[in-house]
């Protein structure tokens, strides 16, 4: 049950919503194509597993969880705060 001016359903389509972004921003980095033998970023053997487990693969594990850290999760913030609401 939706309360105010938001019609019943609305909470449960901005979750849809949101996990739909989420896996359309995952399906984009994934990589594709043939895998690499050596990483790119510090040159050393990609293990076969990993190649064939993650097709297009670039990267060694330990470089990439070192770009996954990095990488900061950037979404629309569909509920927005009282503050912004009552502006």
């Amino acid at each position: 049950m939706a309360g105010g001016w938001t019609r019943d359903g609305a909470v449960q389509d901005q979750i849809d919503d949101t996990v739909k972004d989420a896996v359309l921003r995952a399906r984009a980095g994934m990589p594709a194509g043939e895998s690499a033998l050596h990483c790119d970023e510090c040159g050393e053997p990609i293990p076969e597993a990993r190649r064939k487990a993650l097709p297009g693969v670039r990267t060694c594990v330990a470089c990439q969880s070192g770009r996954d850290a990095a990488r900061r999760a950037v979404g629309i913030n569909r509920r927005g705060s009282k503050d912004s609401q009552l502006k």
